[in-house]
Order: structure tokens, then sequence, then C-alpha cells
């Protein structure tokens, strides 16, 4: 049995919390569950007032942020490219997909793709803190997740000694994958 159950919550900074709950309801429909505030920070105890919001995700899932008025000015981790950190929520299909990107462009949203990650497609924008939302439709083939993660163990062990590209799932990108394979 695991010790796992799931994602509790995933928590983030924001610049305004009814900013951020205003975006997160208007373009992707999401609730706000909760909202707790308080003078100091309950695990350290150091005083910080503070509004703490938690979003409905979906299926149990839940997207809290901060809002910390009293720290410096919300930045991010220059040295991590931009792309690398990311919320990814998954939706039914190709068409909610298509029909969401046409819906946040219409918001005046930005918006990248669909990019073909070959096991999903994605689009991809930012909310008003600056951090990317990634919305994915699953286009898995049958058979190729067992075999990525028949190579997952050994791809890890050799970018570890090597700290270079290993190609033992290139295949996802070069169509050289069947279920026989």
């Amino acid at each position: 049995m695991s010790l796992l159950q799931g994602i509790h919550h995933a928590a983030y900074r924001c610049r305004d919390a009814k900013q951020t709950i205003d975006f997160y309801r208007e373009t992707l429909g999401m609730d706000l569950m909760l909202a707790i505030s308080e003078d100091r920070v309950p695990s350290t105890k150091e005083p910080d007032p503070y509004m703490h919001i938690f979003l409905d995700a979906g299926a149990g899932n839940v997207l809290a942020f901060f809002e910390i008025p009293n720290s410096p000015p919300m930045g991010r981790d220059e040295n991590t490219p931009a792309w690398v950190q990311h919320i990814a929520f998954k939706v039914a299909d190709m068409d909610t997909l298509l029909a969401t990107r046409e819906r946040l462009r219409s918001q005046g949203i930005e918006v990248v793709g669909p990019t073909n990650h070959e096991l999903f497609q994605s689009i991809y924008f930012v909310d008003p803190n600056g951090h990317r939302i990634e919305l994915a439709a699953d286009t898995v083939e049958p058979g190729v997740l067992e075999k990525l993660h028949e190579l997952a163990g050994p791809m890890v062990e050799e970018w570890s000694r090597t700290r270079s590209t290993v190609r033992h799932a290139a295949f996802l990108h070069e169509k050289e994958f069947s279920a026989d394979h």
C-alpha cells in the first residue's frame, strides 16, 4: 500500500488574491473553495500576515495561492528557464483543448500551442502572477506508457552518469514505436 493518497494541494505565491481568483474562475472555471488569513505563519510562528486561497482544480485536486504583502515583490528564479516551472492541468480531450485555446485567445490571453508531446498535446499561457499554465489532453497510443515505464530507470541511471541526452525514448518523436516493440 502506498503511503501517499494523492496531492493534497499545490501552493504558489500570487500578487493579488482577488485578481488570481477572478483569473482562474474566468479562464478555467475554478471555484474558490476557501480562504484563510492570519497574522502568523502556522508552521514557523513568524509574524507575516497573509491571505491563503484554495481553488478547486477538479477531481479532488486543489490549487492554492498565498498573497504575502510584507514580502519583497514577486520574482522568479532567473537561472531557471521560464518554460521549466509550470502548473499542468489535464483536460478531457483535444476538442476541449482547442476550444479552450480559442476562448483564452478571445479574452486577450496569449496562447502557445498546441504542442504535440506524443503522449499528450498541450497549450500554454501565463496567469497574472507570471506562472506558466499548461493544459494537456492525453493522446498516447496503447503500449507507449508501459514501454516508457520500463525505460525510465535505465534512462535516469545513464543521465546520472553522463549528464548527456539519453536516447532510449527517442522513438516517441521519431514515430518508430509499435505496441509490439
